[in-house]
């Protein structure tokens, strides 16, 4: 797995990240979602090394191996504006000026506020399988309720999921019925399993849907209300067999509010496109990610 890749544990203004990252050319971030860690990207990373990319895969903060910074009431150090800051300042140390970004899941809203919060610094932006946040919120209507009811639940504090996931986070997480190690490939699912096993990443994770709820919605609103667009140019991409089309028709109109210059297109897998539908995912970044502006 990741062959042709280094492994680094890196200190990011305080913050330890684990990162994989190889190869020549334009850099691209790969950021990961839920429950998932870098290695998610085990098959799709080296084809797009081959296709001439650097690429960087980092444990986003709190997930994986990454460092679990002390929380606060408002769960702002699992804001997406301090793990994009992370982002930014890991490609600082690897001496990326300018990158691409591409997340999903989880990893999508970290990928959009590096564009929105550094605009300087991210070349091209692509998003897997989610809308803004706020417009998530906004939009929520029983059939998203009862289908992503999990985003209301993992928020609870008073009554915390760490609890419950923890006293057996392999049914929670499905380690050996849905993601099994055929599913995810062997050595992927067992960092998988390392880190749902791990209270610490538990909670760290959950915080970062608290956050979510919060300070990341009034964000993503303060930065609607101020007119603040995507400068560069996004993909979007989703799962044909996951929930996307369902919720909110053409996710590219969601997004095009957001963006000056958006394209976008679904992909036959369910969820975790990347682990599902390899080939067709870096088919499409290498297209998008080896696109001039003045072919667009």
């Amino acid at each position: 797995m990741f062959d042709r890749f280094a492994l680094d544990e890196v200190d990011v203004a305080g913050i330890r990240l684990r990162v994989r990252h190889g190869g020549s050319g334009p850099a691209v971030v790969l950021l990961h979602g839920h429950p998932r860690t870098h290695t998610t990207w085990y098959a799709v990373a080296p084809r797009l090394v081959d296709a001439g990319f650097t690429v960087v895969c980092p444990d986003l903060r709190g997930y994986g191996r990454s460092a679990k910074p002390v929380t606060d009431a408002d769960h702002t150090p699992y804001s997406k504006r301090a793990m994009a800051g992370d982002v930014v300042g890991l490609m600082d140390l690897l001496g990326h000026q300018r990158f691409a970004v591409v997340g999903h899941d989880r990893g999508s809203y970290v990928a959009y506020r590096s564009a929105l919060d550094h605009p300087e610094r991210v070349a091209r932006l692509a998003v897997l399988d989610s809308v803004p946040i706020v417009e998530a919120l906004e939009q929520c209507g029983a059939e998203f309720a009862a289908a992503w009811w999990h985003w209301w639940f993992f928020a609870q504090s008073e009554k915390p999921a760490e609890q419950v996931i923890c006293s057996d986070p392999e049914s929670w997480y499905g380690a050996w019925t849905t993601n099994t190690p055929q599913a995810l490939g062997p050595e992927n699912h067992a960092d998988f399993l390392a880190a749902i096993r791990d209270p610490a990443t538990v909670h760290a994770m959950l915080e970062d849907y608290r956050a979510g709820l919060g300070v990341d919605r009034r964000n993503d609103a303060a930065d609607r209300a101020a007119g603040r667009r995507i400068e560069c140019p996004t993909l979007v991409l989703w799962s044909t067999d996951d929930d996307m089309e369902q919720l909110y028709g053409d996710p590219v109109d969601v997004w095009r509010p957001w963006c000056r210059d958006v394209t976008g297109h679904g992909i036959k897998s369910t969820h975790h496109i990347a682990e599902q539908a390899p080939d067709e995912l870096t088919r499409s970044l290498t297209h998008f990610l080896g696109m001039t502006d003045e072919g667009r």
